[in-house]
């Protein structure tokens, strides 16, 4: 698998209490397999997709205090220690200092000006998500964020993104690329109107489905929630759901598309 370029996203992973309860949520939405848990490493387990790995469920980390189910995009990078000192640099701060994870590779976790959790993955043996773009696998991410100006020129000086605007006076999102490729990030402003003041601005991570309005059905039979949708766009039909433990993702279908394309600045 060639490396991907730094600013890409590479992996998704997720804290539960209920690690068998998420396994068996996931397991029915998402089609996932798990592998065995590594003590060596908090108990954390892989998923997979059709044999592939497409991201992992872990028990919280003991002393972490009220534990928070959510779950948490990296970015690729080539340095992690390099880029912790562009996060601060940028006006970030980061919540957990570059680390070796045996020889998988090195990670940190940050947060950008507005409050978005992220994280970054020097990989090492593990080099990333072995599928992408399929269901069951990650297919997009857009940060959800409050104060998009910070967000924008955060992420800009971080991993040298490129921003493109969508032409729609009602709605502010941008798409970021890395020097002209294919897009890599959404960043969608939040608004009062639409997302309640307790909520912060967050990384939302779609996974594929082969048919969005089933995933949602199996997922609120499971005792999650849907938060909008299922609804129609240009990339296909999506909808935004709370697992049962309180964790927020998308589901999109990855084998329709509705619309034109929109247009971008």
């Amino acid at each position: 698998m060639a490396a991907r370029p730094e600013g890409t996203p590479v992996w998704a992973d997720a804290a539960f209490t209920d690690v068998e309860g998420a396994k068996t949520f996931y397991g029915e939405v998402l089609g996932w397999t798990f592998g065995e848990a590594s003590s060596e490493y908090g108990n954390y387990t892989q998923a997979y997709k059709d044999g592939k790995a497409v991201a992992a469920v872990v028990p919280p980390m003991p002393g972490e205090g009220e534990p928070v189910s959510a779950w948490c995009l990296y970015f690729a990078s080539d340095d992690v220690n390099a880029t912790a000192q562009k996060i601060t640099a940028a006006g970030g701060t980061v919540l957990m200092e570059p680390m070796a994870v045996g020889d998988f590779g090195s990670m940190a976790l940050a947060q950008d000006p507005a409050g978005a959790v992220f994280g970054v993955w020097q990989g090492g043996t593990h080099e990333g998500f072995e599928l992408e773009g399929k269901p069951g696998a990650f297919n997009w991410a857009e940060v959800f964020t409050r104060q998009p100006e910070k967000s924008d020129a955060f992420f800009a000086a971080l991993f040298g993104y490129n921003a493109k605007k969508m032409q729609d006076e009602h709605v502010d999102f941008k798409v970021f690329d890395l020097g002209g490729e294919m897009p890599v990030l959404g960043r969608m402003r939040m608004t009062e109107e639409d997302f309640p003041p307790e909520i912060p601005s967050y990384v939302q991570i779609y996974f594929g489905v082969d048919d969005c309005d089933a995933a949602v059905a199996k997922a609120e039979k499971l005792g999650g929630r849907k938060v909008f949708g299922p609804m129609g766009s240009p990339f296909g039909r999506f909808a935004a759901i709370v697992d049962p433990q309180g964790a927020a993702f998308a589901v999109i279908d990855v084998n329709t598309t509705e619309g034109e394309m929109p247009e971008m600045l």
